[in-house]
This record gives structure tokens, C-alpha cells and sequence, in this order.
């Protein structure tokens, strides 16, 4: 499996809509935080994320004398374990050993000065995260909602496939709130963009000990939401949407114009005329039959990622996943090429593209498993050995009673 290895913040969002719109789109807000004064209620933001992303909770406020704070967990307020996120310095990880099992919690949580980076979130890993002191003493709050991409509702605008339709009462209104557009995933060919909706809730019944960036909104998973609703949104997918695209590719200096060289492994041909993208590729040696993930290099779950094999494009509208169930090659939601059981026939170049560049490229060959050599005392030799003695017995014992009653019916006629 090939994974990518990089560490980045995800900046909270601005909301700007409308209460009853039926679209509305989020924006990045690139100023920096400033720690401000604490409030003497804690309450906790809500914030929404999809799985896989990887997103910062910045520590917006603590008294001017505390120089470092320590993160805390708890999956229902008030309930449970408090499971602490960090060390007394605020420097690494304590306990989170809980909040995921069989994922290496080094390589998904960080802390960097007063904030919290959680890497790869998955819907496991929602509830209130909160800074506070080594007393014990919490400053401020989040109410994280992570919202599961595995039956999200896929729509297609060539295929004029309509959204999910909104879902209004007396007393509540379920919607989608839609992210902007991606880039276009590619540059000199089609390419394709994707949007990102998430589920929302509008109620004036909501608990109020939680902060709304929007008045009486808050993200379907929030904790502010009464339990007499759950039924209702469990219901509600996440969604995604994809339309085509076309841009004109710049300059890089990364591409060479003249080479009479054959770059094989992308697939061009030996034409002087041609450019050549200079990326670097990786190859990878992989079993048949064995599964296999690809991801591009220094991509996010929220950006725009493409796959090709060779010259041969794998748009999304084919390969994306629950597109078709049946599918033995496909794209998932967090931007990885995912073989179901590799085959000689995936054998190639893959690249992938990022915010609409060509940034790597993956060459992928079938290896032979490395020959094992066990000895005597080797857990798979011992049961080997004793089911042979096993048997051995076992028929000796049938022939020495077989053999015995043949004896035995021998002296009975002779005598």
C-alpha cells in the first residue's frame, strides 16, 4: 500500500448563506486565529468534516499566563472516559488508543503549538475535543461531526441526476450544504470537478449549549441535535457531486519541450514535438490476487485528485466508487486508486494529478513472493510434523487391528 506522508492545517471555514437557500458554499478563511479571551460557559463549536480529511482545532482561547495547553476527548459529553490527547506539555500523543482501533495514532494526531491536528478522520473519531489546562480546566470546545462518504449520493450533472431534495416541518429542516467547487482535476484534456455536500440540520429546538455559525443550524452528526431526530437523519447521505471540465495547461519548467528520448513509462510516443512531463515515478512490485491501494503524493481528501493509466484517463463518471458495486478498479472518495485484487492486466504506469498538474507517477509490476525457508522449530513445521505422526499412528493402529482380527477368525475356523 502506498500512502502519502504529509502534514498540513486544515483552516476553519466561514459560512456565508442564507437560513433557507437551498445551495450554499463554504470558504476557507485564510487569516490566522488570535487567541482571545475565554468564555465563562464552555461551549463548543460545531464544525463537519468528511471522512478521511484532515482537519486543525485551533485552541481559541487561554488565560495569558498558561504557555502550553493539553487536549481532551469525550465521545458524549459527559459521559464516559475523559481521554487525554496530548502530554502535560502539550507535546505529543497520551491516550488515544480508544478513539481507533488498528490505526497508528502517531500518524493520524498532532499537536502543533495550541492546536489539534487530526489526520485521515473517520466517523469513529466525532464528539467534543476540548483545550484545557493540566488541572483539568477546559477553555474552549468543538463539537466535531465526521460524515461517512461510504453510501453518499453520487450525482452526475451530464447525466442531468438530480440532488437530494430538502426535507422541511413545522419543526426542523434537513439540507445540504455544499462546498465550492474543485479546480479542474486535469490541464489540455477533459478533467472533471467535484463538490462536496454535507448534511445539515435547522431547528429552533437545538441544545444551546453549542455555538452555531449560522443561527439554529448545526451539522446533522452534532451532539446539539435531540435524540428524537436521529432516526430521522440517519436517513440523510452525504453528497458528491461531478461535472466535466476543460483548462488550457501553463508552463511549468518542469516540462521539457525537444527530447527525442521515449518517455515509456507515460506512454508518449518518440515525437520531437511533444511535450514530456518531467514527474517522478515510483515502481512498485505487487502480488496477483493481492489488494492494493494507490494514493498521489501530497494529496487531500478535499482536493482535486485524477488517475490515469498511461494516456488513458479514468474519469470519475466510470471508476468513481458506487458508481458500480462490481467494480474490481475504482476511485473512493479520498482520492485513492483502489485495486479489489491485482491482475496481470493492471500492470503499467499510473499517474495521478493534483489541483489540475501531473505530480507523480507509479509504475506498477507483478513480484513473486520471497521464498520462505523454515526450520524444524517453526510453528508451521511442528504442526506439520505432528499431524504426519498423527496419521502414522492412526493407521498403524487400523492395520495392527485389522491384522488381528484376521487372526482371530484364522484360529476360530481351525479350530
Amino acid at each position: 500500500m502506498l500512502l502519502p506522508h504529509t502534514i498540513f492545517s486544515f483552516i476553519p471555514v466561514l459560512w456565508a448563506l442564507s437560513a433557507y437557500a437551498s445551495e450554499f458554499v463554504i470558504e476557507e478563511e485564510e487569516d490566522i486565529f488570535k487567541i482571545q479571551s475565554c468564555p465563562a460557559f464552555l461551549m463548543f463549536q460545531n464544525a463537519a468534516y468528511l471522512a478521511d480529511m484532515t482537519f486543525e482545532l485551533p485552541c481559541l482561547c487561554k488565560p495569558k499566563e498558561v504557555t502550553s495547553v493539553v487536549w481532551y476527548y469525550q465521545k458524549k459529553l459527559g459521559k464516559g472516559h475523559t481521554k487525554v490527547l496530548s502530554d502535560f506539555n502539550g507535546m505529543k500523543i497520551l491516550d488515544t488508543s480508544q478513539l481507533r482501533f488498528g490505526s497508528p495514532i502517531s500518524s493520524r494526531f498532532s499537536i502543533l503549538m495550541f492546536s489539534l491536528v487530526v489526520f485521515n478522520a473517520q466517523p469513529e473519531d466525532s464528539g467534543h475535543y476540548m483545550c484545557g489546562s493540566v488541572k483539568g480546566d477546559y477553555f474552549y470546545g468543538y463539537d466535531v461531526d465526521v460524515q461517512s462518504y461510504s453510501n453518499a449520493q453520487i450525482t452526475f450533472q451530464e447525466q442531468n441526476k438530480k440532488p437530494q431534495m430538502d426535507v422541511e416541518t413545522k419543526t426542523y429542516k434537513i439540507f445540504t450544504l455544499y462546498w465550492d467547487w474543485t479546480v479542474c482535476d486535469r490541464c489540455g484534456v477533459r478533467g472533471e470537478q467535484r463538490r462536496i455536500g454535507l448534511c445539515y440540520f435547522h431547528s429552533h429546538y437545538l441544545y444551546f449549549r453549542y455555538k452555531k455559525t449560522i443561527p439554529d443550524v448545526v451539522s446533522c452528526g452534532s451532539a446539539a441535535v435531540p435524540p428524537r431526530y436521529h432516526h430521522i437523519l440517519k436517513k440523510r447521505k452525504a453528497e458528491i457531486m461531478v461535472r466535466s471540465c476543460f483548462t488550457q495547461c501553463p508552463k511549468p519548467p518542469n516540462f521539457v519541450e525537444g527530447q527525442t528520448f521515449i518517455f515509456d513509462l507515460f506512454g508518449y510516443t518518440n515525437d520531437k514535438n511533444k511535450k514530456v512531463p518531467k514527474v517522478p515515478v515510483q515502481v512498485h512490485m505487487h502480488f496477483i490476487a493481492q489488494p492494493l491501494i494507490l494514493a498521489c503524493p501530497g494529496a487531500r481528501a478535499e482536493q482535486a485528485v485524477a488517475w490515469d493509466k498511461g494516456q488513458r484517463q479514468l474519469y470519475r463518471q466510470e471508476y468513481m466508487m458506487g458508481v458500480n458495486n462490481s467494480m474490481r478498479l475504482y476511485i473512493d472518495h479520498g482520492n485513492h486508486l483502489v485495486f479489489r485484487d491485482f491482475q496481470l492486466s493492471d500492470t503499467g504506469t499510473y499517474f495521478c494529478w493534483k489541483q489540475g498538474q501531473m505530480v507523480a507517477g507509479i509504475k506498477l509490476k507483478i513480484g513473486l513472493p520471497p521464498r520462505i525457508h523454515r526450520s524444524f522449530t517453526d510453528p508451521e513445521s511442528i504442526f506439520a510434523m505432528q499431524t504426519i505422526l498423527s496419521s502414522y499412528f492412526i493407521l498403524m493402529i487400523i492395520f495392527i487391528f485389522i491384522k488381528c482380527m484376521k487372526c482371530c477368525n484364522y484360529y476360530f475356523v481351525c479350530f
